[in-house]
C-alpha cells in the first residue's frame, strides 16, 4: 500500500492534476463573479487565497517530488493550506446555514505582508456580505457545500500522502 501511495505521490500526473484543479477552482470562482455576477464575500476570497496556496504548494511538489524530504515538505505544505481551506469552507457553509452569526465583514484582514486585496483586487477583494452562495447544481449542491466536500476530500488525500511519504523510505 505504501509503495502505491509513494508512486502516486511522486507522479507528475498527481501534481500537475492538482495544479490544474486549483486553476479550475479559481477560474470557476471568477466565472461566477464576472459572468454570473455573484460577488465574493470575505470568506470566499479567503478560500481563493487558500486555493492559491495549494496551487503554489503543488508547484513545489512537482519540482521536489523525487526527493523524500522535498515530498514530505510539499505534502505537509499542501495539507496545511488544505486545512485552511477546510476551515474557511466550514465557516462559509455554517454562515449559509445559520450555524454562525457575525462571522463576516467586508475587511479581508489579510496580513500586512500579504495584501492580496490590494495587489489583485479583481480576484481577492470581497464585494458582498456573507450568507449565501450560489448553486453549483441547482437545488442540490450549493457552492459552500461543494467547497466543503472538495476540501475535506483533498485533506484526506493529502493526509494519506503525507503519511505515506513519511513512512515509505523508497527513493
Amino acid at each position: 500500500m505504501l509503495s502505491v501511495l509513494s508512486r502516486f505521490n511522486r507522479s507528475t500526473f498527481f501534481w500537475v492534476g492538482l495544479i490544474v484543479t486549483c486553476l479550475a477552482l479559481e477560474g470557476t470562482a471568477l466565472f461566477y463573479q464576472y459572468v454570473l455576477e455573484y460577488g465574493p464575500c470575505v470568506l470566499c476570497v479567503h478560500i481563493r487565497a487558500w486555493v492559491l496556496g495549494i496551487m503554489l504548494a503543488a508547484v513545489l511538489g512537482l519540482f521536489l517530488r523525487h526527493s523524500r524530504l522535498g515530498l514530505v515538505l510539499a505534502n505537509a505544505t499542501t495539507l496545511l493550506f488544505t486545512a485552511g481551506m477546510v476551515e474557511r469552507s466550514y465557516r462559509t457553509l455554517g454562515t449559509e446555514r445559520g450555524w454562525f452569526e457575525g462571522t463576516c465583514s467586508m475587511n479581508p484582514n489579510y496580513p500586512a505582508w500579504l495584501r492580496l486585496d490590494e495587489w489583485l483586487p479583481t480576484v481577492f477583494k470581497p464585494l458582498e456580505a456573507c450568507g449565501y452562495t450560489p448553486w453549483v447544481i441547482p437545488e442540490l449542491l450549493s457552492m459552500a457545500e461543494a467547497l466543503m466536500l472538495f476540501s475535506v476530500g483533498l485533506a484526506a488525500v493529502m493526509l494519506f500522502l503525507l503519511l505515506g511519504s513519511l513512512l515509505h523510505s523508497d527513493e
